[in-house]
């Protein structure tokens, strides 16, 4: 074992198991990221001063909202990991689009389907579209942190060879080398900053500039993954996308950087239209 490494922890990816039923951390950090955005988002629904003079959702459209959104979420991930990843392999075998208990899910494109998802929810239920994706956006580094650690239990997603690094992880799948806990630096930069950021963010502006804070997660995420995206292996099937023209910044662009940074210039135009008043009528 190299000098500088810590033995991957035995956690078994399989929480419980009853008979051919078995529940795993990744679902169950879905689960918990879900119940976790949906306490918090009825709190945030509840305090009507954070949202007036816009309509104010009700407790049941909160309830119905998490259901509108997991759904958006899991169908945008699944077909993003499709498009953006692994496309030929899916082309060649079309049924394992559809085997997600073998992994595979895209943050970007979890964000593209929640994102029409919870329009389309607004446009039924009379609120204002992006007051609503305000409040989805201030509750979402939740379910990012509980993924990332979901990701780590699980050994996958590993970081890039860090063999001098004191606290760097030797992964069972991933080699002998030490590697980056990458996993975590996402964990705390996508979940608990991120988190953190738009809990002050909300408290001091409320959901009354419509599309300022789904701009400002938008943004915040961007930044935290492609500054994570330095430490993180790229997926084998893709590698570093533009590697040997960028070798120092430590192996080369990724696709995790590439569909960050027009995320990052939406989000920052959103927040400009926002503080400008530009949004407030929109539906």
């Amino acid at each position: 074992m190299p000098l500088f490494a810590i033995p991957f922890p035995a956690i078994d990816p399989v929480v419980i198991s009853i008979g051919p039923l078995a529940i795993r951390w990744y679902a169950l950090a879905y689960i918990v990221g879900l119940l976790g955005g949906w306490f918090y988002a009825k709190r945030l629904a509840a305090k009507a001063a954070l949202w007036t003079p816009l309509p104010q959702p009700k407790p049941i459209d909160i309830d119905d909202l998490i259901v509108w959104a997991a759904l958006g979420v899991v169908l945008g991930g699944r077909t993003g990991y499709v498009l953006f990843y692994n496309l030929s392999a899916y082309l060649a075998e079309p049924l394992e689009i559809f085997a997600i208990w073998h992994g595979g899910m895209s943050f970007h494109g979890g964000l593209i389907g929640a994102t029409l998802a919870i329009i389309l929810f607004a446009r039924r239920r009379g609120l204002n579209a992006l007051s609503v994706l305000d409040l989805a956006s201030v509750v979402a580094p939740i379910g990012l942190f509980f993924g990332r650690i979901a990701n780590f239990i699980n050994g996958e997603l590993w970081g890039r060879p860090a063999p001098d690094f004191p606290y760097a992880v030797i992964f069972p799948h991933a080699g002998p080398l030490p590697r980056h806990p990458s996993q975590l630096y996402e964990a705390f930069g996508e979940g608990l900053i991120l988190f953190v950021i738009m809990a002050v963010a909300v408290n001091r502006f409320g959901f009354r500039r419509p599309g300022l804070l789904s701009g400002l997660f938008v943004v915040g995420y961007a930044l935290a993954r492609i500054v994570c995206e330095f430490f993180r292996e790229p997926d084998a099937q893709l590698g570093f996308l533009f590697g040997s023209a960028f070798q120092f910044l430590g192996g080369g662009i990724t696709m995790g950087m590439v569909l960050s940074l027009p995320l990052a210039l939406l989000g920052l135009g959103l927040m400009w239209a926002a503080a400008r008043g530009k949004t407030k009528a929109s539906a």
